[in-house]
């Protein structure tokens, strides 16, 4: 007798396609991560589905990649990971994106139902992953049907709508993940946008009594608020009031504007002139020790702040009145209650040259540098940096930015390795305006891998490397503590010509006059460049 020949699987709609066929439908065209025995169910619909697969070679380049995409779109990234050390990886970035306050789905396969904490050594297998990632996670679900994980998705877009943007993760069974998925097609589209919370009617209006009234008013403006650039700029030329931001909220207020301090916080100067301000209105932002570089604002005069969260509105600094709710629906409903005349421009020239003066006082020959290789840059570039001294002690506060999203960086979370694949991601998003990343020998090595990314991706990326011969900074740090120097004077690659080697184009710069051309010149000529600036031997 012949045996019945065995049915094939039927994988034409599993939780799987379910799953990205909602993802899709919110818009996003992009995913980020690496094909896994335990995930190809994640990986099949893609290319049916019109978006785009970037295979990084670290999950923690995939979440990197993510959150540089996801602040060009103004969408959540999404990365697809392997179950166990796939995931794993991706740990950092999930970590990141809770700090910096940044929309991520980490989308992972799990053991199979039943099969939980059973420890037979299975492939991949872990303890708890679910519970693993929502130690750093907003949340992190395990699902057990189908239907379960499309509402996890539409409740993932619902809390980067109208919550604190933070990482959620869902973890997939196997079987289920694999299985057909059984849910309508209707319940796979996207759900109505609830309308934006202005903020509670009399707290504007006594917020508004307090910035009419104001002489010295000054804006903080966070990365809450990058959603409210025309009516942050509108408050400020209304009031006359100086604007500082943080690192994520650099270029809310353009940054050329004369009423414009820059990002500038970690600098005594800046923050006197928030400390003096007689009303200090603070937006979307938690003003954290990362951000100030000292434990806190020491506000004289009344605060107002602006936040999604009510929980933020007296963190690190008490609010006089506290205005829960989105950025720009807030900003526009104080802007209406202000005096219709516009105030005449504070003259902040005193200001910005004391701020001007104690940046170049603190690391004088990194400021420097960092002042050309920012005029070597297009007006419009996207600088994605990294945890490097170039990046935090000056770039950060040399460049100035048009556009918030222009500076992609971690100040909270400060982690080596993000720069690379977050301008990978940044150049996913768009083509428009030229991406670079500025990032420090130490930290380019941990994501040098992802150089053979971008090649592969056909994107134009330029790399400037600026080597200091390691960890300069915790060298100093070792030295100013009576110890000998242990650990970070490292080997460095010939950095040229391990970029050729993954099929992108090096240049080592020898002379200080010759930055601005070979920057300009790596731009121009497009595909993925790398400009290695080695310090010790710049003259």
């Amino acid at each position: 007798m012949t045996p019945e020949p065995e049915t094939a699987p039927d994988y034409s709609d599993t939780a799987g396609r379910a799953v990205l066929e909602t993802i899709r439908a919110y818009g996003v065209d992009a995913v980020f991560g690496i094909p896994g025995t335990h995930n190809l169910e994640l990986y099949r619909p893609l290319a049916d589905l019109g978006i785009r697969a970037v295979t990084n070679r670290h999950e923690q380049g995939a979440g990197y990649g993510a959150d540089g995409w996801a602040q060009q779109t103004g969408l959540p990234g999404v990365v697809i990971t392997t179950s166990g050390p796939g995931l794993q990886n991706a740990m950092s970035a999930i970590g990141t994106a809770f700090c910096e306050s940044r929309p991520l789905i980490v989308l992972s396969p799990g053991v199979a139902l039943g099969a939980e904490f059973a420890d037979v050594g299975t492939l991949h297998e872990t303890k708890d992953a679910t519970a693993m990632v929502g130690a750093i996670a907003e949340w992190s679900r395990r699902v057990t049907t189908a239907a379960e994980a499309v509402e996890a998705v539409h409740d993932a877009f619902a809390l980067f709508r109208t919550g604190r943007p933070r990482p959620v993760h869902i973890e997939i069974p196997l079987d289920v993940l694999e299985a057909p998925a059984e849910v309508p097609a209707e319940a796979r589209r996207p759900r109505p946008v609830s309308a934006r919370v202005s903020g509670d009617p009399e707290a504007l209006a006594a917020a508004a009594r307090r910035l009419s009234d104001a002489e010295r008013p000054v804006i903080v403006a966070g990365g809450g608020s990058t959603d409210a650039v025309h009516e942050l700029t509108a408050i400020a030329e209304r009031l006359g009031a100086a604007v500082l931001t943080t690192l994520n909220g650099k270029g809310v207020v353009d940054e050329q504007h004369p009423l414009s301090l820059g990002s500038n916080l970690r600098l005594a100067a800046a923050r006197t002139v928030a400390e003096d301000a007689d009303v200090l209105l603070v937006v979307g932002s938690k003003l954290g020790e990362a951000e100030l570089w000292v434990p806190r604002l020491e506000a004289r005069g009344a605060v107002v702040r602006v936040d999604i969260s009510p929980a933020q509105l007296d963190k690190n600094l008490a609010a006089t009145v506290g205005l829960a709710g989105d950025a720009a629906a807030v900003t526009g409903a104080l802007l209406e209650l202000l005096p219709a005349e516009q105030r005449p421009p504070r003259d902040l020239t005193t200001e910005r040259a004391a701020i001007a003066r104690e940046m170049h006082e603190l690391l004088p020959e990194t400021v420097a540098l960092a002042e050309i290789i920012a005029e070597a840059l297009p007006d419009d570039a996207i600088v994605a940096g990294d945890s490097s001294q170039i990046v935090y002690m000056a770039l950060g506060s040399v460049l100035a930015s048009e556009h918030p999203h222009s500076l992609l960086y971690t100040p909270t979370y400060a982690t080596l390795g993000y720069g690379l694949p977050a301008a990978i991601g940044a150049r996913v998003a768009q083509t428009e305006r030229p991406v670079v990343t500025v990032i420090g020998d130490g930290a380019l090595m941990f994501c040098v891998n992802e150089i053979v990314t971008a090649v592969e991706q056909r994107l134009d990326v330029t790399i400037v490397c600026v080597d200091n011969g390691g960890y300069a900074e915790i060298r100093q740090n070792e030295v100013d503590r009576g110890m000998a120097p242990i650990g970070v004077d490292l080997v460095q690659p010939d950095w040229a010509a391990l970029a050729t080697a993954f099929g992108a184009h090096g240049r080592r710069v020898d002379a200080r006059a010759d930055i601005i051309p070979a920057i300009r010149e790596a731009i121009a000529d497009g595909g993925v460049q790398l400009v290695h600036l080695p310090q010790s031997a710049l003259v």
